[in-house]
């Protein structure tokens, strides 16, 4: 096939991108590092100058709570991935399926839509991301059943109710992975007056964070700045202390599933019952999280396979199947 079709997970902190025929291709920090009018480094080669920058470069996300906030700079990172998938000179412009979230503006739609087009995709269309992630981690979204999914993302929390290839009844919070590194950051600067960076906080979740307390309590040498003296300082933080750090943001993703199981339909909600809801995103990995999302809602709660990827790999199966899916996808008027 000359003309590539591409799924792109567009997140607030990753990039995947997924070509028909091979899979996940590559997944990247959605991160710019900029010189002047310049990019000079893209994904894991400008996070790793987050916080460590002088100031003639500057390191971006580009993407807020998963829109875009920078469309100039976005629209170079996506012709950066693109680029990197079919060349610089294609012979055919690829077909690209982008994943936003559900509760974008159409003013947002079409600001994605316009940086895939002038970024180098034939043609681009828009699929909400908790329709991609059922679709990515196989739930059967094409037969009249419930198929709950929650897609725990860097900037938000998004969760559905799939049925016939569409959404019936979704809720949606600005809460995921970065507000829980910014409260593990927060609580680390009151309690130690210790400043860390944001880099450090995600280190602290990967390794000790925990949505329920622990059997055995974990801890964590911690390296920052003292907010008294400005002299470099460590101190060791306990994964009890992680688990309280991150009470708020976990408070506000269990209200938003909750809040979409309340608006479900009876039968679909039956079917929920007996299915369970599926976890997806980075943010899913969390440990104890399907355990503790489990006693709050009372319905069994379990991680996908290769959370991280099924946002994108439903993006490239719509594209697919786009005959079949694009009742369900946004119209963009051109």
């Amino acid at each position: 096939m000359l003309q590539k079709h591409i799924g792109i997970d567009l997140g607030t902190v990753n990039v995947l991108v997924h070509v028909q025929g091979k899979g996940i291709v590559m997944q990247e920090p959605s991160v710019v590092a900029i010189a002047g009018q310049h990019m000079v480094a893209v994904g894991h080669e400008a996070f790793d100058m987050l916080g460590r920058n002088p100031d003639s470069i500057q390191v971006e996300r580009p993407l807020l709570n998963g829109v875009i906030a920078k469309f100039d700079v976005t629209e170079a990172m996506l012709r950066y991935f693109i680029q990197q998938v079919t060349g610089k000179r294609p012979l055919f412009k690829p077909r690209v399926m982008i994943s936003t979230p559900k509760g974008v503006t159409s003013v947002e739609e079409h600001a994605v839509h316009d940086a895939a087009m002038q970024a180098g995709a034939g043609a681009a269309y828009l699929i909400p991301e908790p329709l991609a992630a059922a679709y990515g981690a196989g739930l059967p979204i094409g037969t009249p059943t419930g198929n709950m999914v929650v897609d725990f993302g860097g900037g938000t929390t998004e969760s559905a109710v799939v049925s016939m290839y569409d959404i019936v009844v979704w809720s949606s919070v600005r809460t995921g992975g970065n507000r829980i590194d910014e409260a593990i950051a927060n609580y680390v600067r009151k309690k130690y007056n210790l400043l860390i960076g944001e880099q450090t906080a995600e280190e602290i979740k990967i390794s000790i964070g925990s949505a329920l307390p622990q059997e055995y309590d974990t801890s964590i040498e911690i390296r920052g700045r003292d907010q008294v003296n400005g002299l470099p300082r460590s101190a060791t933080l306990a994964s009890s202390e992680v688990t309280e750090a991150i009470e708020d943001p976990m408070q506000a993703i269990i209200g938003t599933i909750r809040s979409t199981l309340e608006k479900t339909p009876p039968e679909l909600a039956s079917d929920i019952i007996d299915r369970g809801v599926v976890l997806t995103g980075g943010g899913s990995q969390l440990r104890y999280l399907p355990e503790r999302l489990t006693r709050h809602l009372g319905v069994p709660c379990y991680v996908a396979e290769n959370p991280m990827a099924c946002v994108a790999l439903g993006a490239g199966q719509a594209l697919e199947n786009y005959q079949i899916m694009r009742r369900s996808l946004p119209e963009i008027e051109v």
